[in-house]
């Protein structure tokens, strides 16, 4: 099992409480936002990707997601929720040939590389590919999920804060309060294949206005998203 970062989510719930929630059979929209808040150039794609928070397809056929990377933090500001393992899961999709190169904001849409949100595109196409219900349970800390494939993958599962602000003292968004959604705070992953059975560890609060639970699936060894879903949990 792999976790990275140390940032730790509370879970209030009360003893019957339980949530169930599942993709459609047409493969999610994975939209992977690589950011930092040392980076000016990262506040226009961070606020598309919240904007987000208003389509219709959240969490049914869409799922954004952003990685805050550390390669910044050098450069005079430390961005509270980057992680080197980010960083490194951004090196790993360019190695991957998933990704051209290492670069802040830089944005992934279904596992391939999408720079047409640099010439203005903001329209995101949803998928015609149909590979199968991926269904979760939640029911207090215990994470039950279901995929119909005999094939070995490794579930993926991260916690996302919604609604997280920072007043920027140094850097080159110094003075500036940023806002930030879909923020990966906790990721674990765990081979299976089928059924997955997880505990969700207790977690301290961020400041976030919301949680949510993202859980996507891929092959072994491989960045490549086969499903997705997820579900605000608060």
């Amino acid at each position: 099992m792999y976790r990275a970062g140390l940032i730790l989510l509370w879970l209030v719930v009360s003893p019957s409480w339980a949530l169930e929630f599942s993709s459609g059979e047409t493969k999610t929209t994975v939209v992977e936002l690589y950011t930092s808040e040392g980076c000016s150039s990262c506040p226009p794609a961070d606020n598309w990707l919240s904007s987000l928070k208003s389509d219709p397809r959240l969490f049914k056929t869409l799922l954004p997601l952003a990685f805050h990377v550390d390669y910044w933090d050098q450069l005079g500001w430390p961005d509270p929720y980057a992680s080197p393992a980010f960083s490194q899961r951004q090196r790993e999709l360019v190695r991957q040939d998933l990704l051209s190169q290492v670069y802040t904001p830089g944005i992934v849409v279904n596992s391939q590389e999408w720079r047409d949100w640099f010439s203005g595109q903001r329209q995101l196409e949803d998928s015609q590919t149909r590979p199968g219900r991926l269904q979760a349970q939640l029911k207090q800390d215990q994470l039950t999920v279901s995929f119909d494939s005999d094939a070995a993958l490794t579930l993926h599962i991260a916690i996302l804060g919604m609604g997280l602000q920072t007043d920027v003292q140094a850097g080159e968004n110094r003075g500036r309060q940023l806002t930030h959604d879909f923020v990966v705070l906790e990721h674990w992953q765990q081979a299976g294949s089928k059924t997955w059975k997880f505990t969700l560890p207790e977690l301290a609060d961020r400041g976030q206005q919301r949680t949510a639970l993202a859980l996507w699936l891929t092959a072994p060894d491989s960045l490549r998203v086969v499903q997705a879903t997820g579900s605000y949990i608060d």
